[in-house]
């Protein structure tokens, strides 16, 4: 049961000398208050997470990718469900990419699946299948960037990196009323600085996971519960009450909408074409139903036209629609128009495509396949083939 011990029930901090790097007062206070208050906090309320058990570099990995933009009660399915189909880096180093990507499905930001199967194969043929246990060599992997390496070399590896995402981002933001705009170069330095000055030496994987829950669980985006924090009285945005202005939100160009064109392609066996987006592409390693986007002035049946050409080297009759589903993406918003369509004159072949495959309806969804098209496929499965 979660205790209602509040910040309050910890003793008042006391400055005392210490022997780490030395940083001002100021730092100094802030780590005594890390050290005597969030620790023994997070001890207490830490959440019974699936990847704080049985603790390894490639559970720690795992958790950690899939964090990364996602929420944490989204990512205790798809982390399960991962360890099932890939309990060791060799499982995953020795799957096919497919399925990879399938178990990924839904997650987005797909990129760090490839990311993560790359990684595995590199491990598993350079290290001997174990992780390295340096910053900089994790840094180097595929896909690790300073946030992960650091994460999986505290955690895992004992390294003294203190770990930056959006919730250790948010607390010192706030801790030291950081006016600065979070995403440029300088104030994530300026940050990074910050987090590396908190950390009680030795006990870096704590410091940081004790930041990551604080921000996650109390120091929230809105209505923060400023009361329950073990850090309050060292947090110079819950001295001034406005720890919301922090991080400093800059306002941001308007999210562009576009209009895609997608051709359900349609043989005399009652399969349908699915082409499989290229690595480096958005949503790359993903299959799809083809198209493209809608250029100015162009109908959608020619768009879909133009688009099967070019990527497909194929000419077809386009049909009337099956159904238009709209999805948000991080930078954009679309709408996604999915059409009948048969082929009048050629044979698909794979020129911007990486590959395409025939696909029974039934079939298709053992492929790992763009959310928008999972909303396309439930359509289609309740839809009869017209003549046209």
């Amino acid at each position: 049961m979660r205790s209602t011990k509040s910040a309050s029930n910890y003793p008042p901090i006391r400055s005392r000398s210490i022997t780490a790097v030395a940083c001002g007062p100021s730092a100094a206070r802030l780590r005594i208050a890390v050290e005597r208050r969030l620790l023994p906090w997070f001890l207490e309320h830490a959440r019974d997470l699936p990847w704080r058990k049985q603790r390894t570099a490639y559970r720690v990995w795992i958790s950690e990718l899939m964090l990364q933009q996602t929420r944490v009660e989204t990512v205790q399915d798809y982390y399960r469900r991962w360890m099932k189909s890939f309990p060791s880096l060799k499982t995953l180093a020795e799957a096919p990419q497919r399925d990879v990507m399938k178990a990924w499905e839904g997650l987005g930001y797909y990129a760090r699946a490839r990311n993560a199967h790359k990684t595995a194969k590199i491990i598993n043929r350079d290290y001997n299948g174990r992780f390295p246990g340096t910053f900089d060599e994790l840094n180097n992997l595929p896909g690790i960037g300073p946030y992960t390496a650091a994460a999986v070399g505290s955690l895992v590896f004992g390294l003294n990196v203190a770990a930056l995402d959006g919730n250790v981002i948010r607390v010192i933001s706030r801790l030291h009323r950081f006016k600065g705009d979070p995403a440029s170069v300088a104030s994530r330095r300026r940050l990074q600085s910050w987090a590396d000055q908190h950390l009680v030496p030795g006990r870096a994987g704590e410091v940081n996971e004790a930041m990551m829950e604080l921000g996650a669980t109390v120091c929230t985006p809105k209505a923060p519960a400023c009361h329950a924090c073990p850090l309050r009285n060292v947090c110079e945005a819950g001295k001034h009450q406005d720890p919301e202005k922090f991080p400093v939100k800059i306002r941001r160009r308007p999210i562009p909408h576009r209009h895609v064109g997608a051709g359900i392609i349609i043989n005399r066996a009652r399969n349908v074409l699915l082409a499989r987006r290229p690595d480096h592409a958005m949503l790359g390693g993903l299959w799809e139903f083809p198209g493209g986007g809608q250029e100015d002035g162009e109908s959608l049946p020619a768009c879909i036209r133009r688009e099967l050409l070019e990527e497909l080297g194929i000419h077809v009759r386009v049909g009337p629609l099956l159904v238009t589903v709209r999805h948000a993406f991080t930078h954009f918003t679309m709408d996604l128009h999915a059409y009948w369509v048969r082929i009048e004159r050629g044979r698909p072949r794979a020129i911007e495509a990486s590959d395409y495959k025939w696909v029974s309806v039934k079939d298709i969804e053992t492929f790992p396949l763009p959310i928008a098209d999972q909303k396309i496929l439930r359509q289609l499965k309740r839809s009869d083939f017209p003549s046209f």
